[in-house]
């Protein structure tokens, strides 16, 4: 590793599985100190364990403000400020046009939208200026999906949080930028299925409609959130980098 990330703290939701849990890595790997969330204390302690002596593991749901403030208090406890803040914790499930429930529909916006805003609005105090913050939205943000609209809703709403609060931050010079993974071989994704078949069959249809050909893997989306987090990105402010061999490109 290049140590691009030595001396800096990184804040990461969803930080047990899947994206979150490789960009957690990738940011100790680069010289971090990171903290991450998680639901279930188990995933938490051992996604702690797997990352390594630099990181700090607070358990918490983003769609509850309490357990957002529990993770800013502990990370105050024990560093200053904030110089990245990857705001990955979300997820979804499919449901057709004429079978969503209020519920389906309050818990996707409730984690993927409010969960994002308020995770970033808390941390306000403790970013430091000049600070990067990443979204994870997804190439749903500007794709349609059959069965997937609420989703694909929230995704769309975090891709415009990161256009509009560079605005908002302008005079602190901190950047905002949305990374949006394809379909990337994470529990999450493979969670969408109800049996081992149809999830062969989703990876195969999904893989079709790419590029390159392939499923993408979540290290390959945290090299990207490294970039977003480091001074390579310097200029880098607002945009909505595709991580997704292409799928959205075509």
């Amino acid at each position: 590793m290049s140590n691009k990330l030595q001396g800096k703290v990184a804040v990461v939701t969803g930080g047990t599985t899947g994206i979150g849990l490789a960009t957690a890595k990738r940011f100790a790997a680069e010289g971090a100190t990171v903290f991450i969330t998680g639901r279930r204390q188990a995933e938490l302690d051992a996604a702690v364990k797997t990352i390594g002596p630099n990181a700090t593991g607070v358990r918490g749901d983003v769609s509850n403000l309490a357990d957002i403030d529990r993770l800013y208090e502990a990370v105050k406890q024990k560093q200053a400020t904030i110089d990245i803040l990857f705001a990955n914790a979300g997820g979804g499930e499919f449901a057709p046009l004429g079978s969503i429930t209020e519920k389906h529909f309050d818990d996707t916006f409730a984690t993927n939208v409010k969960g994002v805003l308020f995770t970033v609005q808390k941390a306000l105090p403790l970013l430091r200026d000049g600070a990067s913050i990443i979204l994870n939205s997804s190439t749903t943000s500007i794709q349609g999906t059959p069965a997937f609209s609420v989703y694909s809703a929230t995704k769309a709403a975090v891709r415009n949080f990161a256009r509009s609060w560079i605005l908002d931050l302008k005079d602190r010079r901190i950047r905002v930028n949305a990374i949006s993974p394809g379909p990337i071989k994470t529990p999450g994704l493979h969670g969408l299925a109800k049996s081992e078949e149809e999830a062969r069959a989703l990876f195969d249809q999904m893989a079709s409609t790419i590029p390159l050909g392939r499923l993408g893997d979540p290290d390959e989306v945290a090299k990207a959130a490294v970039f977003l987090g480091s001074d390579d990105s310097s200029f880098v402010n607002g945009v909505e980098l595709f991580v997704d061999g292409g799928a959205a490109q075509i």
